[in-house]
């Protein structure tokens, strides 16, 4: 096993990759009834969404674990699964098994990049700055998610967002954890997250604010499942709504790949995986269309693993397959609440939010850019369109400065990218 994942070469062991899969698996897992309650709204069988969904992520976590011996898991993406229901299938007219073949197609698009030198040469044109901003930003985003989990940030319809109501149980419960948590975590506990993920659990059983009466193991039939296994219709492949549709996924894809593989290789100190990785999320965005889901993404939550110690595809491969077993434990699984996931997400935020001292902030054509991205990721509650404010951005202001030649030519290609992107969805 070492010689196959490098686990001396990482300073890593078995046991602490199993376990960091764990923490991987039990922050992300919440994926699996969200992405199926949004697949049933462009159509797909509620069951079927669900198996269609653990089947992706067991079949993304393999090719990222064997394929790129990565820590990064992939699941289906929130926004993408959005994009995929409300836009493509709702706003489009496509039906979710033409859908599906469009998603199959970006997924050959994503692929003709991710397996070429397209690759290296985007990640070479992208600055330091706004590399480093792409993780803070997703750093965020990851701390803003938690804070709505646990309660403690809610929707208000004046100001947005306001702070949560300390007669909640529930913000209450997410404030014991997150404490608990912040000491198992300073104190470098082995297994902090995972540990303060059954304390939390545990508390929140004992103030009555988990219903345990229904926990117990289930089974699934797999009739629905096949009306939806390789489903794709190509119909209209030779429409116009068919192409737009497939080419703003693929444009989606590749950068929100591109920002939240770097953030999170360089959060695991391996770089040189990037290239692995990328395409190893490539290949499983064509699954998703054979698989009958929404395309998966290196899912943020991979960040909880990591500062685990996760570094190899043991702990993604560890993920995947409790993915595959979830499909008899789903009522255990959702027992977990909320409160006891908050406090991991919050912490890996502030954890990622460090790199911002790496950006020249001094400079304003660099640190302006900079700014937005992480400004807009979270604000936006979309990390590629924080990342597209940013990228039109950059160039702009280096033009108005006089250094246009400072940009490398394949930025201004992904500037425009994003513009055209934000075009044709402001004409669908």
């Amino acid at each position: 096993m070492d010689k196959y994942f490098g686990l001396n070469k990482s300073k890593t062991t078995v046991k602490r990759e199993l376990l960091a899969g764990m923490i991987s698996f039990f922050t992300i897992v919440y994926i699996i009834a969200v992405n199926s309650s949004i697949l049933a709204d462009a159509g797909i069988p509620a069951e079927a969404g669900i198996i269609a969904t653990v089947l992706a992520s067991f079949v993304g976590c393999l090719l990222m674990g064997f394929g790129a011996n990565a820590p990064i898991v992939l699941v289906p993406g929130m926004g993408i699964n959005a994009l995929f229901s409300y836009t493509m299938v709702h706003t489009m007219g496509l039906s979710w098994q033409e859908a599906l073949a469009a998603i199959f197609v970006s997924g050959l698009m994503f692929t003709a990049v991710a397996f070429t030198p397209l690759s290296s040469l985007i990640t070479k044109a992208v600055p330091e700055s706004l590399k480093e901003a792409i993780t803070v930003g997703i750093g965020l985003f990851l701390a803003f998610l938690g804070l709505q989990k646990g309660g403690i940030v809610v929707a208000n319809p004046v100001t947005f967002v306001a702070l949560g109501d300390f007669r909640d149980p529930r913000l209450l419960l997410t404030l014991a954890t997150l404490l608990i948590t912040l000491i198992l975590f300073i104190r470098n506990v082995p297994g902090n997250f995972l540990i303060s993920m059954i304390a939390g659990t545990l508390l929140a059983v004992l103030c009555g604010q988990i219903d345990i009466s229904h926990v117990g193991i289930t089974s699934f039939a797999f009739g629905s499942y096949a009306s939806v296994f390789g489903a794709m219709s190509f119909g209209r492949i030779l429409s116009f709504p068919f192409w737009v549709a497939a080419f703003s996924m693929a444009l989606v894809l590749v950068f929100e790949n591109i920002g939240l593989v770097h953030g999170h290789l360089r959060m695991a100190e391996k770089p040189e995986a990037f290239d692995a990785a990328m395409r190893a999320s490539a290949l499983s965005v064509i699954s998703c269309g054979i698989l009958g889901t929404s395309p998966t993404v290196s899912a943020v939550e991979s960040a909880a693993g990591i500062a685990a110690g996760g570094k190899t595809g043991l702990t993604v491969i560890t993920t995947g397959v409790l993915f595959l077993i979830s499909l008899f434990f789903i009522p255990l699984i959702e027992v977990i609440p909320d409160s006891a996931i908050a406090p991991i997400l919050i912490i890996i935020g502030g954890l990622m939010i460090q790199s911002v001292q790496n950006i020249d902030f001094k400079d304003f054509s660099e640190g302006f850019p900079a700014y937005l991205v992480i400004a807009l990721i979270p604000l936006t509650y979309s990390i590629v369109d924080g990342i597209a404010f940013g990228f039109i951005v950059y160039p702009l202001l280096k033009i108005a400065l006089g250094k246009a030649k400072e940009v490398p030519i394949p930025l201004y290609f992904i500037a425009g990218l994003f513009l055209l992107n934000f075009t044709l969805h402001a004409l669908g």
